[in-house]
């Protein structure tokens, strides 16, 4: 009998066969939003060492020593570094466009993921300005939701699926995380995700979006307001609340975000939308955001409101409400400038500088 040949190894998989499935039930995935790590102590203690020995008062650069202290605390460095900042834009589309809630028609979300493509959208340039690598991610193909008033938005698969499509869009390797978003409509579905999870009528939460005039506005709270009472029995869990009322990209900037918790990234969250999309952590876990920083505070009507609801302080208020992740990556040359201030001034000791009495 001949020798046996071992069998040839299998062709490769083209495309790639896709990550095993992190989170197989929404049970399996509440879980791993409540089973988060901390920050890293002693490097924070290090930084607030160095700190004290700069040729400054103490505490005179504000938020710039705090800034500096929490990169450091989720990198776990004691010197702090923005060598890999990655700028992440989800996109996806939703069915509640059908209710006339934006000015734009949803193929728009399309093109301008073609023109993020191409470099030519505010966020190319930001993100160039910022030293940051930008990457586009069409969650789900760009398939709309369902109409969140007469239906969940997303089923319980294609939730998960969304989460954990940005759950893999976080490298390991990565210094600062910034997020954001661009789908036509999904200002509603942030003003529905906000009220569902905080409470309040649809006029507390409803904002211009993309243009819409006074009387588009109202429309748009009461869109909210339908939803809220279709899916009034969902509301008592938070991720069963941003499935009903959420969107794909909404997910997906959820599952970015519990990413970075778990590989210990720092991350810059954008406006409405961005915010919304990531308050369940908030309402699942009493620190559920500590490695997260509002970039900045938008233009929209409940964004203030929120960030109040979640403890957030932004860094700017520019009145932005463009999405895209411009916001926070407007916040990275702060960054920059707190981590320049921190490595490059001179102690006490080394100016020669006679320190207070």
């Amino acid at each position: 009998m001949p020798p046996l040949t071992p069998a040839p190894p299998p062709p490769p998989r083209y495309p790639p066969a896709p990550p095993p499935a992190l989170f197989t039930s929404l049970a399996s995935l509440q879980a791993a939003c409540q089973n988060l790590p901390g920050p890293n102590a002693a490097a924070q203690q290090a930084i607030a060492v160095r700190e004290a020995t700069l040729t400054k008062p103490a505490g005179s650069l504000g938020q710039l020593e705090q800034l500096t202290a929490w990169l450091g605390g989720w990198q776990g460095r004691a010197t702090p570094v923005l060598e890999q900042v990655l700028c992440l834009v989800f996109a996806g589309n939703h069915g509640v466009v059908a209710q006339g809630v934006s000015p734009w028609p949803p193929e728009v979300t399309a093109q301008m993921v073609h023109n993020f493509q191409s470099g030519g959208a505010a966020i190319n340039q930001l993100a160039r300005i910022a030293g940051a690598n930008l990457q586009v991610v069409p969650v789900a193909g760009l398939r709309p939701t369902a109409d969140l008033t007469t239906a969940p938005a997303l089923s319980a698969a294609d939730f998960l699926a969304a989460v954990q499509t940005g759950y893999h869009a976080v490298p390991e390797q990565c210094d600062l995380l910034c997020l954001g978003e661009m789908g036509i409509g999904n200002t509603t579905a942030a003003a529905a995700l906000a009220a569902g999870l905080f409470g309040g009528a649809g006029t507390l939460w409803a904002g211009r979006g993309t243009g819409l005039d006074d009387a588009g506005v109202l429309h748009k709270a009461h869109v909210i307001d339908t939803a809220l009472h279709t899916h009034a029995g969902a509301l008592t869990n938070p991720l069963e609340t941003a499935r009903t009322l959420g969107g794909f990209e909404l997910a997906a900037m959820l599952g970015a975000t519990l990413a970075a918790r778990h590989k210990h990234i720092p991350v810059l969250l954008d406006g409405y939308v961005c915010t919304a999309a990531v308050a369940p952590l908030a309402k699942l876990h009493p620190h559920g955001l500590a490695h997260t920083w509002l970039a900045h505070c938008s233009a929209e009507t409940g964004h203030a409101r929120l960030a109040k609801y979640l403890g957030l302080s932004p860094l700017l208020s520019l009145g932005l409400r463009l999405g895209e992740a411009s916001g926070a990556t407007l916040a990275v040359p702060l960054l920059r400038a707190a981590l320049a201030c921190h490595t490059g001034m001179a102690t006490f000791a080394q100016a020669a500088v006679t320190e207070r009495v």
